[in-house]
């Protein structure tokens, strides 16, 4: 069979399972909708924490990133692992012992104020939003490619298969779903990885190859990649590029903006107890760990194998996966010199004469990690095999944000805010339709995204950064931060780091390099800015306004407090 007909069969397969666990683990309860009735078992939640982590982003994006990127594209890996290792130490233990169902929850009852509440659930929709665009657009380019759909119209797939799973079966239904998803993108990833490691560098351990010598030369792949970037005109992929406060700016604000995103940190809610939410929170660091320990692999021989299948060769007889990519739209071939032959080459390169070569050849990074087995000439059942995976990732982490919004609206605004006599029926319905609203506002989103799927994703994390992580860290660590010292902050960061980015991603985009950023920092590490002005603007507002009250001061202590940490609060459900 051809590679379409194996994308077929994988991806129906997998949408059945998804779509039969989903309705066998139907939610029939505000308690099973938002947090699945907290009875689910830590390796479960591992498994399913790690899908909900592992986006379109990590699966699709970032190793596309770091093949184009190189050393630059290290901000990612060092900013998402470290920031979930963050989550799992600083701030999910307290959360799941303070025992709420969503972070507005905690901020409205932590902070003693509606008003919290209300700006923490903007805050989490607004978030959420712009993460799950991201999502979508993965959704998208797998079918764009492998279904021989427009981007589109494979986005209108993807929201009907989330539709069905995130509306009907809730926070129960999706965790096991994400457990399946898990499973899913995982071999989908590590497969192709270890064939290219054998071919390329003669190892199954992608993790030894990429760091090893070709095959049947004594030439390190590394130093391989860095003389193909230097003849091309690219920087070398072993060296950065950005400056050191770009780099750090960048990385802090993945880290701290991972510890702050409402989709992941709602996990821990799912467990019985506060032993169970480290547990789990282990076991998703070493399945995540799994994924990210392979990407730098995976881009190094994405990387190697595009430069030497295209640079240089007739566009008549140019790849069979160039052509497919090429209908799919991503990517585009301009012959500017009219001479017939593809120059890839980078913004330094230069002819015999010292002339000015213009690159010729336009790759969307998205595609990388799913055309990685058709460049490398693995078998048509593996290319079907990533493209399940990468849907899986995409998915998976789609639906956890629906439920973050339809959680927001019927739970933290209604239920807790303007509806408190809403009956447990009512809010069971108020969330469906919440979600079913959001999957179309994340199917436009996904339409007509601001950027790649990683970058849209990582000002989704700046965004969390600048706002929840600040507020949650306080509202654990300090007796003294009270609800219009948080508020300000949150409203302050929030509003500034949003505002970055939309002014140079949408309002000027012909202004968004280095000598117009604010020192020199990029949109996608602006989040950092954004969470020094929260903590600043809330510990300032916090000193000359009253304390809060000594019965909150005293909720403080105890979450933090060791005796009982295994009996945790109950969850009220309803």
């Amino acid at each position: 069979m051809n590679p379409e007909a194996w994308t077929y069969v994988f991806v129906s397969a997998t949408f059945a399972l998804y779509i039969f666990i989903a309705v066998r683990s139907r939610a029939g309860t505000t308690g099973e909708f938002y947090v699945a009735g907290g009875g689910v078992p830590p390796l479960a939640n591992g498994l399913a924490t790690a899908a909900d982590w592992m986006s379109a982003a990590s699966f699709i994006s970032m190793a596309g990133i770091i093949s184009f990127a190189g050393y630059d594209g290290s901000v990612y890996l060092m900013g998402w692992t470290g920031g979930y290792v963050l989550l799992a130490l600083l701030l999910a233990p307290y959360l799941r012992k303070f025992g709420r169902f969503t972070v507005p929850d905690f901020i409205g009852d932590r902070y003693y104020s509606s008003t919290a509440r209300v700006v923490a659930v903007v805050a989490a929709i607004f978030i959420s939003f712009t993460y799950v665009g991201g999502q979508m657009r993965g959704v998208g380019i797998v079918f764009s490619r492998f279904l021989g759909v427009d981007v589109e119209t494979g986005v209108l797939i993807g929201m009907g298969v989330v539709f069905v799973y995130a509306v009907l079966g809730g926070m129960k239904g999706i965790t096991y779903t994400q457990v399946a998803q898990y499973c899913v993108l995982i071999f989908a990833f590590m497969v192709p990885a270890i064939f290219i490691s054998l071919q390329i560098a003669g190892t199954p351990i992608p993790q030894l190859g990429f760091g090893g010598t070709e095959v049947g030369t004594s030439t390190f792949l590394l130093d391989k990649l860095d003389g193909l970037h230097r003849e091309l005109g690219f920087h070398l992929y072993t060296e950065g590029a950005k400056p050191t406060i770009e780099i750090f700016a960048t990385t802090l604000a993945l880290m701290v903006g991972t510890a702050g995103l409402p989709h992941v940190i709602i996990r821990f809610y799912t467990v019985p107890r506060v032993r169970d939410a480290r547990i789990s929170a282990g076991w998703a660091l070493l399945f995540i760990a799994i994924l990210y320990t392979t990407a730098p692999a995976v881009a190094v021989f994405a990387r190697t194998n595009l430069i030497q299948s295209v640079s240089e060769k007739s566009y008549a007889e140019r790849p069979e996966w160039v052509r497919s990519w090429e209908t799919a739209k991503l990517i585009e071939f301009t012959d500017h010199n009219g001479d017939g032959r593809i120059q890839y080459v980078g913004p330094n390169a230069v002819d015999a004469s010292g002339a000015p070569i213009q690159n010729e050849l336009v790759v969307d990074r998205d595609i990388m990690v799913l055309a990685n087995p058709e460049i490398a000439g693995l078998p048509p059942w593996v290319i079907g095999l990533v493209a399940a995976g990468g849907l899986a990732a995409a998915l998976s982490t789609a639906a956890g944000l629906l439920l973050v919004i339809s959680t927001s609206i019927s739970h933290d605004l209604l239920k807790r805010t303007f509806r408190p006599d809403i009956t447990e029926h009512g809010e069971l319905w108020a969330a469906r339709i919440a979600a079913a609203v959001g999957v179309c506002v994340a199917g436009y989103l996904g339409i007509d995204p601001p950027g790649f799927v990683g970058e849209v994703v990582a000002f989704a994390f700046g965004l969390a950064a600048a706002s929840f992580f600040p507020a949650i860290v306080m509202g654990i660590f300090s007796r003294r931060m009270n609800r219009e010292g948080a508020i300000s902050g949150l409203v302050v960061g929030l509003l500034f780091t949003a505002s970055y980015i939309v002014w140079f991603k949408f309002v000027h985009p012909e202004l968004d390099s280095a000598e117009h950023h604010l020192f020199g920092i990029s949109p996608t590490g602006i989040g950092t800015v954004g969470m020094a002005l929260n903590f600043v603007v809330a510990l300032v507002v916090a000193r000359f306004t009253p304390p809060p009250p000594a019965a909150v001061q005293e909720l403080v202590t105890s979450i933090r407090t060791p005796r009982g940490a295994g009996e945790a609060h109950e969850i009220a459900v309803g």
